[in-house]
């Protein structure tokens, strides 16, 4: 026999090895795979719409709460620097307030002296010129003088000491200033005392007409 002859035995196991294997689990199809898939997928990009809104939200939220945060920062800030503002005024307002008698007692001293003599005047040009070294140190500070004679009456600046008839002023205009009044940056610091116009008083036609006339007295003294 040849060598190329094969046995029965051989036939059969070739056979075996060409037949295909037989799978025990089944083999899903194409179209089924799909099919479960898309809901999947479909689940999927709904849950993430969902969670995208959700974060949204809550930025939105904390969006807001970061806003209100800081206009009431803000507020607060300006608030601050009002209060520190008005409270450096009042103290600036009480020192100042406490040297204003000072320079009053300077005024009626100038309008008292009459220097004589050249010791005399040399002292009074010294306190003279303490005075103006006083009055320009408040002039720095904002402090100004009231000008009020002449002016209408206004409780706001000024505080009325004495009322009297006038014949030069109409009613409720000042007419003499008895202590000076000062402002400081447009705010009053110190009130003026003044005296103000009652107007001019009754006529003398009228004082007559309210008098009994003279004639009627000594008819009536002859009377009796």
């Amino acid at each position: 026999m040849s060598g190329d002859a094969s046995t029965p035995e051989q036939d059969q196991t070739v056979e075996a090895i060409d037949a295909p294997i037989a799978s025990d689990s089944p083999v899903e199809a194409p179209d089924q795979a799909e099919s479960s898939a898309a809901p999947d997928a479909g689940d999927r990009l709904q849950q993430l719409e969902q969670e995208l809104q959700t974060l949204k939200a809550e930025h939105e939220t904390l969006q807001g709460q970061y806003m209100r945060i800081a206009a009431d920062f803000d507020n607060f800030r300006k608030r601050q620097s009002r209060d520190q503002d008005d409270l450096r005024q009042q103290l600036v307002c009480s020192t100042l307030s406490e040297i204003l008698p000072v320079v009053d007692n300077f005024e009626r001293a100038r309008q008292q002296l009459n220097p004589e003599g050249e010791e005399a005047q040399a002292l009074h040009r010294s306190y003279q010129g303490l005075y103006k070294q006083l009055v320009e140190v408040l002039k720095q500070q904002g402090v100004a003088r009231m000008e009020v004679v002449g002016q209408d009456f206004d409780p706001s600046l000024h505080e009325a000491v004495l009322r009297e008839e006038s014949t030069e002023h109409p009613e409720d205009v000042v007419t003499e200033e008895l202590q000076r009044g000062y402002h400081l940056n447009g705010r009053v610091l110190r009130h003026a005392m003044v005296k103000v116009s009652m107007g001019p008083g009754p006529s003398d036609s009228a004082a007559a007409t309210a008098e009994p006339p003279a004639n009627e007295d000594q008819s009536e003294t002859e009377q009796d």
